[in-house]
């Protein structure tokens, strides 16, 4: 009997424990609705159950996954700062994904060994999962709209009871969830149309297709959350696609054939293509990816149709930041670019007509002769800057002014033939009329041509002037500096050889030595006169060899040979003027000397190689000259001969070239200033007589051995060379000079390299 009362209190307890759990288990579920009903965006929402469900089963952590059906994802939110991030999986890949396949819940006490968990997960982020507990969140309809995951119950393993309270959790919650999500759809959609129409009244505003095309991939990569987008138009004319920008990829055009690639087959067929894994696609090239280090993981291609139904571009986005792109994302593109196809299609006639525009303009600008436009009342409306550099004066401006005012002052018989060309239209040409501009007047060749309309009407005139003034000052100009016979040569050379051109030449620069003190004794105006004495003497040398002469800087000549024509020997004929003017100048000394007058020395430097030569300065002085390497070795050589005590110093460049036999030696072996690169340089010793230089092939064979041991880090042997040479020759500066230079390197040895020396000295003076 005792037993039987027993067991009922027993009975009686259990099912008072049982209401008490179901009673605490009602009231939290309302509570928990109550709560959700509160919240306004999902992410509270979606934390708060987590909260719940992870404090009433005690568990370490909890996660509440949603079901994007566009992706094909599984999705979790929350806040971070004041933004919203998300977490996303594949709704087909491990538990989680295992759960919401199947619709029935889970509970796993040993994860890591089970295939469905992923254990790279916890070796990612150091944290050991020991058991799971799953449950799908269905709604009332029995869908499927996520699962919520809870790992690692503080106290022993998940159970049936936990299993059970998640269920019911999840499905009190999955009504409210499924409203919020609807809601949060809704939202994001009105969100989208209000910008969707922000951006297209922006973009329809602008004409410029580089700052418009900038716009729309811009737009492009916000609104599909991708990486990098890109907007090809067709180029009808190349039948290429084309790009000016590419947004994530920086200012830069890109062609490619419109029918290649994806983007070409988007374009010939007229169809999307929307691929979620590129590198998996025969149709998707890599290459672009290799040249610039990026990665393409997937790509959705929209064409650009315009209102007549015409293909005119593709869209195209890569990488969509959260996963693949959708069917939805394909819709909004289409959208997108249908809206946006007028707007390009008018900047892209804009860039036609300002191309024309640019075109006409370049054309006008870049013509020598002058070309003015009046319009029918006479007017001018056009000028180019080769009209302006004739007419345009600053105190009397010709902007807006008739053509009488133009040229009725001093040149009435244009106006007459503007009158006549007018009346007759039919073209008039002038050749070599006097046009008289201002206080200047000009040789010209003016043509006036009327402007007519399609149907035949006047539209105004044109005055094309062309100034032959310089052709006629050319020869005059060009005589000054070179020989008749080559000025009229050249003038008969219709290439433009005065406007620049990149020849080999052989430059030569001479100097008198001390002029400055030369000067101080001679006082200003027998200063002038000798150096007009002595330049008459130089630059016939020059003539005589077919030199052009560039200039003279101070007591300094520069000239060329080869400039502006080769004439086939350009390097002989540079060193015979160099000799010739060694052996006049002698010849003028010992005139000076013999009227008591003081003699003068020089020295010359000749250097082949390539230089620029043309017209060089400004509009109102223009001098024909060489610039380059080239001439600046010419002009150390001249100054090297002060150090050499030479006359004459010639580059390995000149001596290489050289058809004719002339007496010289290798002086040295030196990198110039302003140089890296070393370059043997020789005296030439032509213009000495058996007087100026006895035995003079002894002394040559003495030097050449001893240069052969100076090289040879040899200092004794190579000094006696060298004191052979003074015997023979007592004024030979260049054996005195290696003298002096063996006994220093004697005691200060250079660097060598394997025990070999180049032998190169390094001239620090310009």
């Amino acid at each position: 009997m005792a037993e039987i009362i027993s067991s009922s209190k027993t009975a009686a307890h259990s099912e008072v424990v049982t209401d008490e759990r179901s009673t605490e288990l009602t009231e939290l579920l309302l509570t928990l609705s109550r709560q959700i009903a509160t919240f306004t965006n999902l992410p509270s929402a979606l934390r708060h159950i987590v909260e719940v469900a992870s404090r009433e089963i005690q568990a370490d952590r909890a996660s509440l996954f949603l079901n994007d059906p566009m992706t094909n994802e599984l999705y979790t939110q929350f806040a971070q700062g004041d933004l919203t991030e998300e977490i996303r999986i594949m709704n087909d890949t491990g538990v989680s994904g295992a759960v919401f396949q199947n619709g029935e819940p889970l509970i796993i006490h040993d994860p890591y060994s089970d295939p469905r968990f992923n254990h790279r997960i916890d070796k990612h982020t150091g944290y050991k999962t020991e058991d799971i507990i799953c449950v799908p969140v269905k709604t009332a309809r029995g869908q499927t709209i996520g699962v919520l995951q809870a790992l690692n119950k503080h106290r022993g393993l998940f159970n049936q009871d936990d299993l059970n309270l998640l269920m019911e959790l999840t499905a009190h919650a999955a009504y409210a969830l499924d409203s919020m999500i609807e809601l949060e759809r809704i939202k994001k959609l009105r969100r989208h149309e209000v910008e969707f129409l922000e951006v297209i009244s922006e973009i329809s505003s602008d004409i410029n297709i580089e700052s418009l095309l900038k716009k729309v991939m811009s737009e492009a990569t916000r609104m599909l959350d991708a990486e990098r987008s890109t907007l090809f138009l067709n180029d009808e004319k190349t039948n290429e696609l084309w790009s000016q920008v590419g947004e994530g990829l920086g200012l830069m055009q890109i062609r490619l054939p419109n029918h290649l690639g994806i983007a070409g087959s988007v374009f010939t067929t007229g169809k999307s293509i929307n691929i979620p894994h590129a590198y998996a696609d025969l149709r998707f090239n890599p290459a672009f990816d290799r040249k610039t280090g990026f990665f393409t993981r997937s790509i959705l291609c929209v064409p650009i149709i315009n209102k007549d139904g015409k293909t005119i571009g593709v869209t195209q986005v890569l990488n969509k930041k959260t996963g693949s792109f959708t069917a939805e994302d394909e819709s909004r593109l289409k959208t997108f670019t249908a809206q946006i196809a007028i707007s390009l299609e008018n900047a892209s006639l804009f860039a036609d007509v300002q191309n024309i525009k640019n075109y006409n303009e370049g054309i006008l600008l870049s013509m020598t002769n002058a070309v003015l436009t009046f319009d029918e009342d006479g007017k001018l409306k056009t000028c180019n800057k080769a009209g302006e550099n004739i007419f345009d004066d600053p105190d009397r401006p010709i902007r807006g002014k008739s053509a009488t005012e133009i040229f009725s002052e001093s040149n009435p018989w244009l106006l007459e033939k503007i009158e006549a060309v007018l009346e007759a239209k039919q073209n008039d040409m002038t050749i070599d009329a006097d046009l008289e501009v201002g206080a200047t007047k000009i040789s010209a060749n003016v043509t006036v041509m009327p402007l007519l309309s399609v149907d035949g009407k006047s539209m105004g005139f044109i005055v094309m002037i062309e100034d032959i003034s310089s052709e006629k000052r050319m020869k005059s100009t060009m005589s000054r500096y070179i020989d008749p016979s080559i000025a009229d040569r050249l003038m008969a050379d219709k290439s433009d050889i005065f406007d620049g051109q990149n020849v080999r030449a052989t430059v030569l620069f001479s100097d008198i030595r001390g002029f400055t003190t030369l000067t101080e004794q001679l006082g200003p105006q027998d200063t002038v006169h000798l150096l007009n004495e002595y330049f008459e003497i130089m630059v016939d040398c020059i003539s005589r060899e077919g030199g052009i002469l560039d200039k003279f800087i101070g007591d300094a000549i520069m000239a060329g040979f080869g400039i502006p024509q080769s004439l086939g020997d350009d390097e002989d004929r540079g060193l015979r003027t160099a000799l010739s003017m060694i052996r006049r100048l002698g010849a003028w000394n010992e005139s000076r000397i013999s009227i008591g007058k003081l003699p003068i020395n020089i020295g010359i430097g000749l250097n082949t190689d390539n230089v620029i030569s043309g017209n060089i300065g400004s509009i109102k002085r223009m001098d024909y000259t060489m610039i380059g390497d080239g001439v600046n070795l010419a002009a150390r050589l001249e100054s090297a001969c002060k150090q050499y005590r030479t006359s004459i110093l010639i580059s390995e460049f000149t001596k290489e070239r050289l058809k004719g036999t002339y007496r010289m030696r290798e002086a040295d072996r030196v990198v110039v200033k302003g140089k890296t690169v070393p370059v043997s340089i020789f005296e030439v010793l032509d213009y000495h007589t058996e007087e100026s230089f006895p035995r003079m092939m002894e002394v040559l064979s003495f030097y050449q051995e001893g240069i052969k041991q100076y090289r040879a880090l040899d200092w004794d042997n190579a000094i006696s060379h060298f004191r052979n040479c003074l015997e023979l020759q007592p004024r030979d500066a260049l054996s005195e000079m290696y003298i002096k230079r063996c006994e220093f390197l004697r005691g200060n040895p250079p660097q060598t390299t394997d025990g070999q020396w180049d032998g190169v000295w390094v001239l620090d003076g310009k």
